[in-house]
């Protein structure tokens, strides 16, 4: 696709050292980022990265919606802006990470895509008729556009206006000399290359490729070369120029070959710092032959979640689990196969038929070839193969369908042969087809019906798994130092469902399961909505984000019900439910009883839930990896799911802060967040100004009674101490004579600038003002003593 890269692959490849994610729109656009930059460079990230920057649908908040892969987003800032941004972080010694979208196009405005215009007035003979992934035999030579109303007569609603055929809002071009008899709009309408189709046919009967089940994303085909270089152009000179130093692949599944795809992206960047948005399933590992740094960090945000939550609170909230479930309870496995199948045979069932129609079959039996290939998806255990790798997940897949439906054991017999074929168009789209399956029917669906403990109900995570030992989080952590040590890590996303310091207080009911099953009891007896666990998961929403207004708590509340889909959904409304939910709310937040009770709890999870958001922060930025921090959330960062989490940020108070703490301030833990603004950006500092005390991963024994409520390890020099499971701890008494043990050296704690002398240092002391510490030996002679108050204001990309 580009060739290989010549003398300039020699020079060293940037990497970062950490990262500070913006979301870049319209309202916050590149300008606004660089006049940011001081900021990043003083709380200590290494690099600057940005959200989508190609431009988008006209009033896109995320840019995932890209219409022109030529130009950088005018509303965003324009190429100009782009210019001033990356002088700007590289005058401040930052480099620059941009996420870009390989997988779809928007086309919801088909005016603003001129690829999907000229495809639509086209068809089979436009030139992009081999960008997009159109089955043109199923759609008997037309594309199928699913925006028409419910009702008789819709076809006459279109109007021809100016050359266009328009259908209310919806703009549509004209095929040349389709239209000069004078025909009326339906009969115009019935010429052209596209249909236009109810919206409720999309299900079954689409014709193109889509991003998941949204029909104004369409999937691209960078798999043809020029499509490749077409799409990428704009980006690859990004980093040829030296604007862009790294880049971030959305949605790599998606793809028909990612591996091939990653090696045409690092011949065409030559090398450049790539991450993919890569979610893997429990041990499942990512391809060591991609040509990528690592994934985006949801995997290590399931690590730092889980070793903080205490397992002894399973057994009771199992069982209130259980009973809140009721007749329907199932396991999370069977709750992950229903909603899948579910899934398979609803909003994405014409991809499961678009793969039935590859596989050789008479039209008798395609229905049934159809069912088995829903099932195979349905019990596939990750999101996808790539073949030949996850054959053995293929057949788990087959042998768990089998056992579940007997009567799909010949066919599916017939179908592994194909599916296991790595050049079989079949096998191709099964494979970007089980990916939509798992997401949509998994993150969208089971999530928000399985309310054990919601912390755990996070994207790329297995609520299934509980917790993890102190042990076992050590051992993935030499892992990851052994496999991929620059894959990012994070604690939050545009993605996340629940901000990390949400989950952070959510996971201290797992120390306290009785008293949560009481309150739980006293609320859902006040506000019975008919919706049990449901109910279960909303309050544990409410508790984890509060203090939060009542616009954005409801509008959680609606987009939680829609999802989960078990008492209302996105299509088909309860109107009488949705009223209950806005009851419940206003009650949440208006003075009288449903509100003290929040208050009360609320005042009982609070110092526990920031002892967890202190320990989770340090955990993240000092472990193997490349730590993130999303915008704004060096501060509590108690978002829920998007639009939440994209709201607006203030640099205002958190520069006036730093400030404040660099003079030598040591904030409370409180409300106003500064102790984690100072976790933060000490570490981040340490990181980017010593990378020589990141270069390994060994634990730490502590001994004593309360040895089980720390995790520390030694990164090669710099040393983490970070307390778990707060309220059993204070309940033994505090740490008591637990002691670590490092070398026979004096530390300096770089948070607190206190000394400590080896080797057995005590707990007690250590952790004396914040739950978590971060000590380097001050005898080191290589820069130490070391002052975190100091700024590196040049940098390694000035």
């Amino acid at each position: 696709m580009t060739d290989e890269p010549g003398s300039a692959a020699a020079e060293p490849v940037p990497v970062p050292r950490s990262t500070y994610r913006l979301q870049i729109t319209a309202t916050f656009d590149l300008d606004a980022a660089a006049a940011t930059v001081d900021y990043i460079r003083d709380l200590g990230a290494d690099w600057v990265y940005l959200s989508p920057l190609l431009q988008a649908e006209a009033g896109s908040d995320h840019g995932y919606d890209v219409v022109d892969h030529s130009l950088v987003d005018p509303a965003r800032g324009g190429a100009d802006a782009l210019n001033r941004f990356a002088t700007a972080a590289h005058l401040s010694g930052r480099g620059v990470l941009v996420d870009i979208v390989p997988n779809h196009m928007g086309v919801a405005t088909p005016r603003q895509n001129s690829w999907w215009w000229d495809l639509l007035q086209n068809g089979q003979q436009s030139r992009y008729a081999e960008a997009f992934d159109v089955d043109w035999a199923f759609g008997h030579g037309r594309i199928r556009i699913p925006v028409l109303g419910d009702g008789p007569g819709q076809l006459d609603q279109l109007k021809i206006v100016d050359g266009e055929l328009h259908y209310f809002d919806n703009h549509f071009p004209i095929a040349a000399g389709s239209a000069d008899d004078g025909a009326n709009p339906a009969g115009v309408h019935d010429r052209q290359n596209y249909e236009l189709v109810n919206w409720r046919r999309a299900d079954d009967e689409l014709n193109y490729r889509r991003f998941f089940a949204v029909n104004s994303l369409a999937g691209i085909r960078v798999e043809m070369p020029w499509v490749f270089e077409e799409s990428h152009r704009e980006i690859v000179r990004w980093v040829r120029e030296g604007l862009v130093q790294g880049l971030r692949v959305d949605h790599p599944d998606g793809l028909a070959d990612p591996a091939r795809y990653l090696e045409a992206l690092r011949r065409a960047t030559h090398g450049a710092y790539v991450l993919v948005e890569k979610i893997l399933e429990g041990p499942e590992q990512l391809p060591t032959s991609w040509a990528t740094a690592g994934t985006t960090g949801y995997d290590a945000l399931t690590d730092i979640d889980r070793v903080l939550v205490d397992p002894a609170g399973q057994a009771d909230l199992d069982a209130l689990e259980l009973r809140l479930q009721g007749e329907n309870a199932a396991g999370w496995g069977k709750l992950v196969y229903h909603n899948k199948r579910v899934v398979a045979d609803g909003i994405l069932r014409s991809e499961v038929l678009r793969i039935a129609r590859l596989v050789p079959s008479d039209e008798q039996s395609n229905d049934h070839t159809a069912d088995a290939l829903a099932e195979l998806l349905a019990w596939f255990p990750v999101y996808r193969s790539y073949l030949p790798l996850g054959r053995d997940n293929l057949q788990a897949a087959a042998n768990r369908s089998i056992a579940h439906r007997p009567e799909f054991e010949a066919e599916i017999h017939r179908l592994l042969p194909l599916l296991g074929d790595q050049e079989h168009p079949a096998a191709v789209r099964f494979q970007q087809t089980s990916g939509m399956v798992m997401a949509k029917g998994v993150e969208d669906r089971a999530y928000y019906r399985f309310s054990r403990l919601t912390s755990l109900n996070e994207v790329g995570a297995d609520p299934d798994e509980f917790a993890v030992t102190v042990t076992e989080f050590h051992d993935r952590q030499r892992a990851r130092q052994a496999g991929f040590p620059l894959s990012m890590t994070t604690l939050s996303t545009h993605d996340t469902k629940r901000g990390e310091d949400v989950r952070a207080r959510i996971s201290v009911l797992a120390e306290i399961p009785a008293r949560w099953r009481a309150v739980l009891e006293q609320l859902r007896a006040r506000h019975p909505i008919g919706d049990a666990p449901f109910e279960n998961l909303l309050w544990q929403a409410i508790v984890g984000a509060w203090p939060a207004s009542r616009e954005r708590l409801f509008a959680y509340a609606l987009k939680a019900a829609r999802e989960a889909g078990t008492s209302t959904t996105w299509t088909e409304q309860n109107a009488d439910f949705e009223a209950k939910l806005d009851g419940l709310i206003t009650a949440v937040v208006s003075p009288g009883p449903t509100h003290d009770l929040i208050i009360d709890l609320f005042s009982e999870l609070q110092q526990a839930g920031w002892s967890n958001s202190l320990s989770l922060k340090l955990l993240q930025l000092t472990m193997p990896g490349v730590p993130d921090v999303y915008q704004g959330s060096e501060l509590w960062e108690t978002s829920l799911v998007d639009p939440d989490n994209r709201r607006p940020v203030d640099y205002e108070l958190r520069r006036e802060l730093l400030t404040r703490i660099d003079d030598g301030w040591l904030p409370p833990i409180d409300e106003g967040a500064a102790a984690k603004l100072l976790i933060t950006s000490r570490a981040l500092r340490l990181r980017r100004d010593r990378a020589d005390l990141f270069t390994r991963y060994v634990s730490i024994p502590a001994f004593g009674a309360a040895a089980g409520h720390i995790v520390a390890f030694d990164r090669g020099g710099a040393i983490a101490l970070a307390t778990r499971l707060p309220v059993g701890l204070r309940s033994a008494g505090g740490w008591g004579d637990t002691t670590v043990v490092v070398a026979g050296r004096s530390y300096i704690d770089v948070l607190t600038q206190e000394r400590f002398d080896g080797p057995s240092l005590r707990v007690a002391d250590v952790l004396a003002r914040y739950p978590a510490a971060l000590l380097v030996a001050d005898d080191d002679d290589r820069g130490f003593p070391f002052d975190p108050t100091l700024h590196n204001r040049t940098g390694r990309h000035a």
